[in-house]
């Protein structure tokens, strides 16, 4: 990956309109880099490994992943964990965005390896300053490790 490109934001939501909030808030925060929206944990994953519709895919693993937990086909958890076993994978940062509040959830995404666990705010004004201040962190501020390969 050339050092100037911009790693992507990688948003994992089922919910059409909790993606188009997170996709404005993000474009509010003025962040150069490209947001990339998927449905489920499924399609996640074929866009982590450039597979299916993602096969195509040149650029580099994501700055982030905004994972919801509770989804279609294969839930936020699951692709936590999956994510976290494989060596390719493990070191990309992870913040749950959901609006579980259950303990359990939390528990296991802690466990699973989540490097935040945001629950999502009800009122849409803090749902924005949440989503903005995510995207600024993981991708402009936060220091991810060189990759080997």
């Amino acid at each position: 990956m050339n050092k100037k490109e911009l790693r992507t934001i990688l948003l994992v939501e089922d919910s059409h309109a909790d993606a188009e909030m997170a996709m404005d808030a993000l474009r509010e925060a003025r962040l150069a880099n490209p947001v990339v929206h998927v449905e489920d944990g499924v399609e996640c994953l074929d866009y982590l490994y450039a597979r299916e519709a993602w096969a195509g895919r040149t650029s580099g693993d994501p700055a982030v992943v905004l994972l919801d937990i509770k989804m279609p086909r294969m839930n936020g958890l699951d692709v936590l964990t999956r994510m976290r076993a494989d060596e390719r994978l493990r070191r990309i940062p992870v913040v749950i965005l959901s609006s579980s509040r259950e303990e359990s959830d939390l528990a296991r995404s802690w466990d699973q390896g989540a490097n935040a666990y945001v629950i999502k705010p009800v009122d849409v004004d803090q749902f924005f300053d949440a989503v903005r201040t995510l995207g600024q962190f993981w991708a402009v501020l936060n220091q991810a490790a060189e990759d080997k390969n």
